[in-house]
This record gives structure tokens, sequence and C-alpha cells, in this order.
């Protein structure tokens, strides 16, 4: 008798750019474990209805994005301590009639600084714009001691510091003059929008690395700008193998190794150009 697949999705408000089920197809390909991955676009008023939806059709867990990183939080009946101090969630797990809320963001923007070789210990970091996915990289640059951190975003009026970090707007960036790392967490220049920058070549010039947590494009008019300046630049495909595979341990209770997170990102490099 064949087991019956596994069920898994990620959850956001528009989702045609997403490589998620192939990355996850992969991961379940190269462990051995029958799944399916699905994509559900939701607006803001079904995300309850959907995670309930979710945990009676027996899901074993979905992913959020966009916009909705922090609006699953109030679904929850347990939210993990890495996912409480960011404010924001990326995984769910249904296990034992609960509904569980995880941030592996987190793990996935690591992973992708490592492989880049992109320090960021004493360094001054400046990161665009304020959702889920930005409150992650802020954790991450704090507990790995970055000098200086930046926050830019439309919402701030005037320059303030909230825990250790400096919240400025895209007026006062053009002031900053120079800086070591710079990070977009805005969609601006995403897929199927790919034109736009979210700050001009004049600021992008002054930092040594650019990382853009977008994926598709591959590369972005940002991180074109940055290469055409000389800077080290980093697309977000590894942070979302990452993330994605943080996950796969969180539901199916087991540990990956790295030889399988890199044969998935090269098989996504290889693919999806």
């Amino acid at each position: 008798m064949m087991k019956e697949k596994n069920l898994f999705g990620l959850i956001g408000k528009k989702l045609g750019h997403s490589l998620s089920p192939e990355i996850h197809e992969k991961i379940f390909e190269g462990l051995n474990i029958k799944g399916n991955y699905s994509l559900y676009e939701l607006d803001e008023k079904s995300v309850s209805k959907g995670i309930e939806s979710f945990k009676l059709l027996g899901y074993k867990g979905v992913n959020v994005t966009i916009p909705y990183k922090e609006e699953v939080i109030k679904t929850l009946d347990y939210i993990s301590e890495d996912a409480k101090n960011i404010g924001a969630v990326n995984t769910i797990a249904f296990k034992n009639g609960r509904v569980e809320g995880y941030n592996t963001d987190y793990y996935g923007f690591g992973m992708l600084l490592e492989y880049n070789n992109i320090i960021v210990e004493e360094k001054k970091i400046v990161v665009l714009g304020n959702g889920g996915a930005s409150k992650a990289v802020i954790q991450y640059l704090k507990d790995k001691k970055a000098r200086d951190i930046y926050l830019v975003s439309r919402r701030c009026r005037e320059s303030e510091e909230v825990d250790g970090v400096h919240i400025i707007n895209y007026e006062m960036l053009e002031n900053l003059n120079d800086g070591d790392v710079i990070v977009n967490c805005t969609p601006v220049g995403m897929y199927p929008n790919v034109e736009g920058t979210p700050v001009k070549e004049s600021i992008i010039k002054e930092f040594g690395s650019a990382v853009d947590l977008i994926y598709n494009p591959m590369e972005t008019e940002f991180l074109a700008l940055g290469k055409k300046n000389g800077l080290n630049i980093a697309n977000g495909l590894l942070m979302l193998v990452g993330q994605a595979v943080k996950a796969e341990e969180i539901w199916n209770d087991i540990s990956i190794d790295k030889d399988t997170i890199m044969k998935v990102y090269e098989f996504l490099l290889n693919n999806f150009k």
C-alpha cells in the first residue's frame, strides 16, 4: 500500500515568482520524503481561516511570505523564542493539535552571508525596508555584533534609535556617505516588475557589498549597479534554500546535511537563470 503524501505549502499575497515548490520537491527527492508542496495566494481576510483549514486537513506545515509574516502570529498556539525576538514568523508547523510558529529566514540569511564571504561583525550595515524579512536580518546583524545598523523606512519622519538600531528615511540615507554592506529587503525590482531599484547608484557605490533578498530575477537592477561599481554582490537564492531546509527540519524532526543544501542550490542555479 502506497504511503500517503505529507502536505506542505506556502501562503502569501502574490506567489507567481516563487521557486519554493521546486526547492521542496528537490528536498523530498533527496531525502526520500513523500511530500507535496503547493502555493496558496490568500487575501488579508482569509489568512486566519486558511491556517485553520490547513490544520483540519492534516497539513504538516506551511511557509509564510509577504505580507503575512507578522499577521500570522495571532493565529499561533506557540511561537519559538527566535521568532518572538524577531517579531515575524515564516514557518508554521502543525504538531500535536497545535499551530506553532518559527522563523527560518534568520538561518537562511546567515548561510547566504557565509557562502558569499560577507562579514558583518564590527561593520556598518544599511537595511532597506521594514517588513517581516528585514526583522530577521536585523536580529541576525545584532547577534553577529554589527557595529552600526541603519534601518531605512519610508514611514520614518525623524531619525531615531530603537534597541541599538538607527531608523532613518531614504532622504536621510543620502547623507550617510559610506558603509560596508547594504541589504535590500524591499520587493522593489522583483518579478514581474523588474525595472527599478530601491536606491540610486550614487548610494550603492558607497558600499563594499550589496545583498538583495530577491532571487527572481537572479540579478536585480540593484545588484547590477552594485556589480558595475565593483561591489561584492549576492542575491537571495541561497537564503531561500537555507530557510526552506530549516523548515523541513522543523516539520519532519530531522537534520539535513550541507551537501543536500548545496545540491538543491546548484540545481536552482542551473535550471532557473
